[in-house]
């Protein structure tokens, strides 16, 4: 009898120091990234596809990767902003790689912002959520000349960002 207490006791205090796993489910929403649509100047109420289209962070060598690739030609974009800062900055390029020069062109935007830390959970820890300036969310130029820019305006639609399920900022071309 004093063997199964014993026994029992051990197994009891060997379940006592099991914790509930600390995993992060992969539905959870995380840090989200800017997403950007891109529509027609002409008629701005419709989608428009960019041909081409590489998006480079300042201080990077490699452009941001949309499905696997460096250039996209789809009609919205997600790309993520610094976490540490209160800018980031990008150039986009449109019709990258394209053997006419001409053809190519570039335009930077640099994005201001505030940036606020989220607790999710014990397992997937915080999130950061921003805030675009609401004076100068944005500044938008041309590396070679300003009258040249390829983005004919610039709306910003949402400027809290805080998930990934809405258009944050519109790009008309």
């Amino acid at each position: 009898m004093k063997k199964i207490i014993l026994f029992l006791f051990v197994l009891a205090l060997s379940f006592s120091g099991c914790e509930k796993d600390d995993i992060c489910d992969a539905n959870t929403p995380t840090t989200p990234r800017l997403v950007i649509g891109f529509y027609d100047f002409l008629n701005p109420s419709l989608l428009k596809n960019v041909t081409d289209l590489k998006v480079i962070g300042d201080g990077m060598a490699k452009g941001v990767l949309f499905n696997g690739a460096e250039t996209t030609n789809a009609n919205t974009i997600s790309i993520p902003l610094k976490t540490v800062g209160t800018t980031t900055t990008y150039r986009l390029t449109l019709n990258s790689g394209n053997s006419n020069a001409a053809l190519v062109d570039e335009d930077i935007i640099k994005f201001d912002y505030t940036t606020k830390e989220v607790f999710v959970s014990r397992a997937c820890g915080y999130k950061s959520i921003f805030t675009l300036d609401p004076t100068t969310p944005y500044t938008h130029t041309d590396p070679i000349a300003a009258n040249q820019k390829w983005i004919k305006f610039i709306s910003v639609e949402k400027n809290n960002i805080e998930n990934e399920n809405e258009t944050h900022i519109k790009i008309f071309f």
